[in-house]
């Protein structure tokens, strides 16, 4: 009878019942008895899970302030700079697109020759150092510590922008995720230059 202790107690209650109601009631409330006492956690598993929860939190925290201090090596950004720049192909910081499920990080490589001679020419083009990665948000840090210094003419700024798409139902999404990684951005110490989209127009 352990299923009919478990809703009733006290043993008492059941003695004013034909002897074969217990029985036949156990099998009645056998789904709540299963339910209703399996939804309870013990304090042991509560304190587990708050426990569980405040090291994830203690460490993503770790793993944000690591990754601020590398990206302060690189320098403010200038404004006289970047705000100048009217389109994205005139852009030279990182560059993010933000879709419905990925980011594409357009990231354009510092030239291996040092002279100045031919620079941007047709034998030394900018587009040839041109690279996009395909990456999640949570990939965003650890792409752009990677980058050299070099790749960052403006300073510690990044531009943003939502990814094109004819599908009007996800506009409410990508829109979150832009905040999102703004957000992001901005919690490890990177000026955001939010556009307004891949037709090249400015918010600002």
């Amino acid at each position: 009878m352990p299923l009919i202790r478990c809703l009733f107690p006290s043993s008492a209650r059941l003695s004013r019942f034909p002897a074969p109601f217990p029985l036949a009631l156990s099998f009645l409330l056998l789904p709540l008895a299963m339910g209703g006492c399996s939804r309870v956690k013990s304090p042991v598993a509560v304190i587990t899970t708050a426990h569980q929860e405040t090291q994830a939190a203690r460490e993503a925290s770790l793993a944000r302030d690591k990754t601020r201090q590398e990206l302060d090596q690189i320098p403010p950004p200038s404004k006289s700079l970047y705000l100048a720049v009217r389109s994205q192909d005139g852009w030279s910081n990182p560059f993010v697109s933000v879709d419905k499920d990925m980011l594409t990080l357009r990231i354009i490589m510092p030239d291996a020759n040092p002279s100045r001679a031919g620079q941007g020419g047709l034998l030394r083009p900018a587009n040839a150092r041109k690279q996009t990665l395909q990456i999640r948000i949570a990939e965003l840090p650890r792409a752009l510590i990677s980058l050299p210094p070099q790749a960052w003419p403006y300073g510690r700024v990044v531009a943003i922008a939502e990814a094109p798409t004819t599908n009007k139902a996800a506009r409410p999404e990508i829109r979150r995720n832009v905040e999102a990684t703004i957000q992001m951005l901005n919690d490890l110490g990177i000026v955001v230059d939010e556009w307004s989209g891949p037709s090249g127009g400015l918010l600002r």
